[in-house]
């Protein structure tokens, strides 16, 4: 890779959406990028539709979970490396799958997930600060909302 110029050309995005990424395993990866060039790559996160095919609504705490260790691989690289994080919201699995997690379902998700990353983390305060520019009484990170 190093030789053949690709580094000069492209940044390599890093998915996962799971919220118990393995932290050390990304640094891992990251730093075999570097070796071979890469002066920058790129994190891709969700905060929706990326729990199932046919999920209606969305559980704000496993997309926080991700957005947290993502925080966690970016304080673990050199300061320089990170270009950006990509924050998707999946519609659906492929062109023949039904709709899942409208958007209007998951705007408490996106919310959330933008402070925490934003905040570097996420607090009671943080938490406060979503249901106010929301205008909610009640946030429910580990349950689906009501």
């Amino acid at each position: 890779l190093s030789e053949s110029g690709v580094p000069q050309l492209v940044q390599p995005m890093i998915w996962d959406y799971t919220a118990d990424l393995d932290v050390e395993d990304k640094v891992h990866l990251i730093e075999k990028y570097r070796r071979c060039g890469f002066s920058k790559v790129w994190f891709a996160s969700a905060f929706k539709g990326a729990t199932g095919v046919n999920q209606s609504l969305t559980l704000i705490g496993h997309h926080l979970k991700n957005h947290l260790q993502w925080l966690q691989v970016a304080s673990s690289c050199p300061p320089d490396v990170l270009e950006g994080i990509a924050l998707t919201g999946w519609q659906r699995y492929d062109h023949f799958s039904v709709l899942c997690e409208l958007l209007p379902v998951a705007i408490p998700s996106l919310a959330v997930c933008l402070q925490a990353l934003e905040n570097g983390g996420f607090s009671e305060k943080t938490k406060e600060n979503v249901e106010k520019l929301l205008g909610m009484s009640n946030l429910e990170i580990e349950t689906y909302m009501r």
